[in-house]
This record gives C-alpha cells, sequence and structure tokens, in this order.
C-alpha cells in the first residue's frame, strides 16, 4: 500500500475550503497517521471540547478509505444521530476531496447519510462505513477499523448502572471488530469514573483501567504553560471568561481533559480531609480513654439505617464518626453490610451479629438504629446480639421525621464549609464518596444510603465550642468549656 502523507491530505482539503490548517490539528493529524503506519490498533485522542478532533477525525476516515477502498469502518457514538453526524461528514469529504472524488460509486443505491459504500475491489456484506449509536443491536456487522466518537456523554455516565452498561455495550463492540483490527476512541470525560481514566479507580474495585494498553494522546485547551493550545481560536481572556462559566468541574473535565464529576454534585468532597491513623484505646485511673492522631476523642456517635433483600435496592449501611476536644469530626468507619442466610439462619441476627462486632472493634457505647419501616423489630435483635457477646453498648431507637436531602444537607453542610470532617483512607473502599460525589438532592434514586447513615451519626453529635486563648499569656481559657480551673487550698491550720 503505497503511504500518502494526511497532513498533505488535511491541507488539501482546507484549501477547499479557504481555511487554513492549525498547528494544534497538525499535530493530531501527525499523531494519527504516525501511530496507524507503525501498526498501533488501540488508540485514544482526547482533545479539548470544539477542538476540531471529529472533523479531524471524519477526514483521517476518507484518508484511510483513499488508502485501503476494501477498509470497512464502524463508527460508533452515544446515539445513532450523532454517529450518522460523523458518517455525513465523511461521505461529504469523498465526494468533494480532489483525491477522493471517484471513490463515489455511479450507482447511489448504498449512498446514504447513516451508511454508504465506496468503489471497492471486493464484494463485501457491510458497508464502507455504517453509523450506529452504542446501545444498538449490531450483532452481524464486521469491521476492520471502530471509531468510538463521544460514546460517553452525560446520558450514558451520569450513574452507576449507565456507566457500567456503556462499559458492556462496549465490551461487546470487540466482537464486531476483526482480528487485527483498528479501534480509535475520541471524546472528553464527562464523569470521574470515566473510561478515559488512566488511574484505576479504587472507590468501585477497578483493577485496571478500562481502555488498558491503548496508546494516549492529550491536548488540553493549555499547556504546561498555562499558555492556551490554540491561540487564533482561544485567547487566556477567552478561556478565562469560559472557565468562569462553565464551572472548575465542567471546566477541568471538559476543557483541560481531568475525569470529573460534571453534574456539579452538591457536596464537596475536595472539602473532607483523610488520615490513615489507627484509633488508639488506653485506660488511666480506670476510665477508658480513646485517641487519634494525636487528639483526645470526647465523644463517639454510630448511626445504623438497616435495610434487607433486594441488592439493588437500599444498601444497609452502619456509621461510626468521633469527635475530639477542638469538635473536629472523624468519619471512622463506615460498613456496607451484606449477609447471605443459610439454613435456619436469619437476616436480622446475621446483620445485628456484624453490627455487634464493629462496636466491639470500635468501642462504641451506643448505636442509634432508624426504626422507620423494616427496623421496628431490630434493636431488640440487636441488645440481644450484645448481650451474648458481652459488649457494653447501648442502643437507642431513632424515626426520621425530616425528607433524607433536607437530613443530609443539615447535616454536611456546615461541617463541610468548616473543613471539619476528616475520613479514613479506609472508607476510600466503599461506595460512600461516589455517593457524595454524584448525590444531587432533586434527583430521584439517588444512591445515598451511606450519605444518610453519616448524616445521621452527625446529627447525634454535640456542637462543640473550640478552646480560645485567654488574656494571660497562652494558657487555654478550659473553663470556658465548663471545665474548672484546679485549686490548691491551704491545710496548715489546726483542727
Amino acid at each position: 500500500m503505497e503511504n500518502k502523507d494526511f497532513r498533505i491530505f488535511l491541507d488539501i482539503w482546507n484549501d477547499t475550503q479557504n481555511l487554513t490548517t492549525p498547528s494544534i490539528h497538525l499535530d493530531m493529524a501527525d499523531w494519527l497517521q504516525t501511530c496507524y503506519l507503525t501498526g498501533e490498533k488501540r488508540l485514544l485522542l482526547m482533545a479539548f471540547r470544539a477542538s476540531g478532533k471529529s472533523t479531524l477525525v471524519g477526514l483521517f476516515s476518507a484518508w484511510l478509505l483513499w488508502q485501503d477502498q476494501d477498509l470497512r469502518i464502524l463508527v460508533l457514538a452515544a446515539d445513532t444521530s450523532l454517529a450518522s453526524k460523523m458518517v455525513r461528514n465523511i461521505r461529504k469529504i469523498i465526494e468533494k476531496h480532489p483525491l477522493t472524488v471517484h471513490l463515489k460509486p455511479a450507482k447511489l443505491d448504498q449512498w446514504a447519510s447513516d451508511r454508504f459504500t465506496i468503489n471497492r475491489t471486493k464484494e463485501l456484506r457491510d458497508p464502507s462505513v455504517l453509523a450506529a449509536g452504542v446501545t444498538t443491536n449490531i450483532t452481524g456487522c464486521r469491521a476492520d477499523f471502530i471509531i468510538y466518537d463521544d460514546v460517553e456523554v452525560p446520558n450514558t455516565s451520569d450513574s452507576v448502572e449507565k456507566r457500567q452498561s456503556l462499559r458492556d455495550r462496549l465490551n461487546e463492540s470487540n466482537f464486531i471488530l476483526v482480528p487485527k483490527g483498528n479501534q480509535l476512541y475520541i471524546g472528553t470525560p464527562h464523569s470521574y469514573f470515566s473510561i478515559y481514566a488512566d488511574k484505576p479507580r479504587i472507590e468501585i474495585d477497578e483493577k485496571d483501567i478500562f481502555l488498558l494498553d491503548f496508546k494516549r494522546y492529550k491536548k488540553p485547551v493549555l499547556n504546561k504553560k498555562n499558555e492556551s493550545t490554540w491561540p487564533e481560536k482561544y485567547s487566556k481572556d477567552d478561556i478565562d471568561l469560559l472557565k468562569q462559566q462553565a464551572g472548575p468541574n465542567k471546566f477541568a473535565s471538559q476543557m483541560m481533559l481531568e475525569p470529573m464529576n460534571v453534574l456539579e454534585g452538591r457536596l464537596d468532597h475536595d472539602l473532607l480531609n483523610f488520615y490513615e491513623d489507627d484509633l488508639i484505646y488506653s485506660e488511666a485511673q480506670q476510665q477508658p480513654q480513646l485517641n487519634l492522631m494525636e487528639s483526645k476523642i470526647v465523644s463517639c456517635s454510630a448511626w445504623w439505617d438497616p435495610s434487607f433483600g433486594s441488592a439493588k435496592g437500599d444498601h444497609s449501611v452502619l456509621a461510626v464518626i468521633f469527635t475530639d476536644e477542638e469538635g473536629h469530626y472523624y468519619l471512622h468507619h463506615i460498613s456496607y453490610i451484606k449477609v447471605k442466610a443459610k439454613g435456619t439462619e436469619d437476616e436480622a441476627s446475621l446483620q445485628c451479629q456484624i453490627v455487634a462486632d464493629i462496636a466491639k472493634e470500635f468501642h462504641v457505647p451506643s448505636i442509634a438504629i432508624e426504626i422507620n419501616g423494616l427496623g421496628k423489630f431490630l434493636p431488640a435483635i440487636l441488645r440481644r446480639e450484645l448481650a451474648v457477646k458481652n459488649i457494653p453498648c447501648a442502643v437507642i431507637e431513632k424515626n426520621s421525621h425530616k425528607a433524607k436531602h433536607i437530613r443530609i444537607l443539615e447535616a454536611f453542610d456546615a461541617v463541610l464549609a468548616a473543613r471539619a470532617l476528616s475520613v479514613h483512607e479506609s472508607v476510600k473502599k466503599t461506595p460512600f464518596l461516589l455517593e457524595m460525589m454524584e448525590w444531587q438532592p432533586s434527583k430521584k434514586n439517588s444512591k445515598d444510603d451511606g450519605l444518610d447513615a453519616v448524616a445521621g451519626a452527625l446529627s447525634l453529635e454535640p456542637v462543640r465550642i473550640k478552646r480560645a486563648y485567654s488574656t494571660m499569656g497562652k494558657k487555654w481559657c478550659s473553663h470556658r468549656q465548663g471545665y474548672g480551673r484546679g485549686h490548691q487550698a491551704k491545710t496548715d491550720f489546726d483542727v
């Protein structure tokens, strides 16, 4: 096959359109051509919104067909209409580019907007270019080259279920690709758990990134020197204005290509502090003492929001929070409880046994149980299990009368604003942070069971006045918090 320079192909097309070729497009063109000619089969092209990446890949597709008329290209997008948009662009380039006009067949019976076949030497069942949505049934198709054009959009990535469905559908497309075929993803991230992420997300037990072993090209709107990568179109002032209008999360995701939650969750997880220290238990004068990160713990609260049955329903969640003398909160443990009863076992008792073990491990003095609905009979079972294990822990029954989203907002807003909530590293292995990043009060069926349990535990903690310095040097004013000052009385009098 004769090597024909894609840059020249690109320049000729832009010349026919009275356009110049920006350096950013020349860089992308060089990367695409080099990867293709050196045999790179799995590619990811990430470039900021409105960078012209889809237009450029459309030209690249026409260039590929110019080199190999028997090539079969499948364009997958979030939906068929978006895929058809690229296919129409490729078809128009074939029709009008001076180097490809001869590829247009005399008979136009296979020259549609969502699929077309050029003049080729082989009789093949599949068209030269075919458009399909990522959820479309394409079983039976075959492709030599699959282009994934913006398959990740808010509509395919704004929930756990949609993200998993997207991954499943994309994995199925591997069966459409012929052996040694090519794959090219182009797009921008729309979620912290993006398919384009370059690091596995431990929050969802991800062992490897989704696009493992894909060769990557990344072109954000600002380079490492904080300069525009397309100054002819975006000046620094334009970029600053865009950042202000879009907001930090959306700008970081769509323009700087950093996986973020574009939907701007109501709770800012960046205000959390993280720590790895373990709880230290000791006794002084026969009184128990707890310390965490060199801070003395003065209270502990635990909230259990129970649930039973369907794996797709609510989670059963227990949250344990400690507070130090300065009024700082530590979310030290959160457990999403899952059990499977066997034989004569019952799920309620099994869950209560787990809760009792957690109470013992973290020296929890009392556990509040939300008894709305299914939780009414649990306090008695939990008291029984605590007694069997000889664990001195009280059980408090709680009824929630406020709407769940109001409880969550009231519990988290002030604590986060004061940056007064620290979270143990172990919590990262649970769904809690994912819930926090994506939670929106107005969204129905939002995953918030962990948030609700932590909110309940926070609501049990009293607001503490931080110690202040006295006017006499740097001595603490402990008396302002209800502690008496020490005083030594004279005892040398006669009796």
